[in-house]
């Protein structure tokens, strides 16, 4: 599996982005799937996960009831709704398997920064 993280951009705080992360590979659907970030000087930490059928979501308690995963594995995508961004929320996001990510898959994510 190869995974492909964009979506990220500038936005003021209060705003939204939606992050998206294309999975290559037919093993996608069978995989539960995080979102994961890190901020300059800072260890990268988990966001949010989402169960191989999308029956089960864990969020950070930092972004519990602003962000949403869901997963298209029609389409082999997993994506974070991030809604009432604010400035604490700048990192640069990726994706990877859930609860063991592989060191493999990191790939180059995707910037968010979150203007004041």
């Amino acid at each position: 599996v190869q995974l492909q993280a964009c979506g990220g951009g500038l936005v003021q705080a209060g705003g939204s982005l939606r992050l998206s992360c294309a999975a290559s590979g037919r093993a996608f659907s069978a995989y539960a799937m995080a979102w994961f970030r890190q901020a300059p000087g800072k260890e990268r930490e988990f966001v949010a996960a989402i169960s191989w059928g999308a029956g089960n979501t864990a969020y950070a308690d930092s972004v519990k009831g602003r962000f949403t995963i869901s997963r298209d594995n029609a389409r082999n995508t997993v994506y974070l709704q991030m809604d009432s961004l604010k400035p604490e929320d700048t990192a640069r996001y990726y994706c990877n398997k859930w609860p063991s990510p592989g060191t493999a898959y990191w790939g180059q994510g995707t910037q968010v920064t979150v203007s004041s």
